[in-house]
């Protein structure tokens, strides 16, 4: 096991090292402060904006420019770029490359999170550390074109920074001072540190306890399983094992439950005309799937 989890090793990249480090202790002591009381309307303005950062991942990022398995009108495009950049999230341009890779090369060497180096490289680990060779040179390989040709992502990318800043702190905080009242320090406690990590360990999971536990009725060879917990932080994002057979389905399960909000918000868009030529695998496609593949005999979420 100690051999599987540490076959080779990243060089750590300790700039990123200290800053989450720090991040994650400063924040603890802050929140351990300021956090406590708050106004209602604090803990509703960031369990809302949790929601809405996951959405820019999961809505955005992942099933539209990752996945290209729903197409979107400009308000949609524009609202979850907006909502992806309020996620704190690294550009959309390097979280589909890293994420293309990812599904190419799942599980291996070239995997920018390969979940065979353990939970701790697989959640959180693999941003402490610089990319091993496989996964540079893999990801020159992968087609970027369709992200490139778009002016508006490349504008993301190239001020993706200021756009976190702005998008993932400034406003949600100053919004939870003036139009809710909050002191200062709750709000900080509240938009900084609470919402922003709640955000990121929650989207994080489909990288770590999705490919390490749940069952596989679509594909038992691979690592990526379905995972109730994990969808149930993502807004369904933790049908993993079906997720990684039918990439291109926008639904990124077989069914939709409650825990779906993603694809249920997409589908409310393509009813008002917002999204389109929205992709999914046919019954016959699964089914055949579950046969060659060898499913282990889970049934798929009701």
């Amino acid at each position: 096991m100690y051999k599987k989890m540490f076959v080779f090793k990243n060089k750590i990249k300790w700039d990123s090292l200290l800053v989450i480090s720090f991040y994650h202790i400063f924040g603890f002591y802050w929140c351990s402060k300021y956090a406590f009381p708050l106004k209602l309307g604090t803990f509703l303005f960031a369990y809302a904006m949790f929601i809405f950062s996951g959405l820019g991942i999961t809505c955005g990022v992942h099933r539209l420019w990752t996945h290209r398995s729903y197409k979107a009108k400009a308000p949609v495009k524009f609202l979850l770029m907006a909502f992806f950049c309020s996620s704190g999230q690294n550009s959309i341009y390097n979280w589909v490359r890293d994420h293309r890779l990812h599904h190419k090369f799942a599980d291996t060497d070239a995997d920018p999170h390969n979940v065979n180096r353990g939970f701790f490289f697989s959640h959180i680990g693999w941003l402490m550390m610089k990319k091993n060779e496989s996964v540079l040179t893999k990801g020159k390989l992968i087609d970027m074109s369709d992200i490139e040709s778009d002016s508006h992502l490349m504008f993301q990318h190239k001020y993706h920074n200021q756009l976190k800043i702005l998008f993932c702190f400034l406003i949600p905080t100053l919004m939870n001072i003036f139009l809710i009242g909050e002191d200062w320090k709750c709000a900080v406690a509240w938009q900084c540190f609470i919402r922003f990590l709640c955000v990121l360990h929650s989207e994080l999971t489909v990288n770590s306890l999705a490919h390490m536990y749940g069952y596989k009725p679509y594909n038992v060879n691979i690592e990526a399983s379905e995972n109730i917990l994990v969808s149930v932080l993502t807004c369904g994002e933790g049908y993993h094992n079906f997720h990684h057979v039918f990439p291109f389905d926008f639904r990124a399960a077989e069914t939709m439950d409650f825990f779906s909000l993603s694809t249920k918000i997409i589908r409310t868009f393509e009813k008002i005309g917002w999204t389109y030529d929205l992709k999914q695998a046919s019954p016959e496609m699964i089914e055949a799937a579950r046969d060659k593949l060898g499913g282990d005999g889970s049934k798929a979420h009701n």
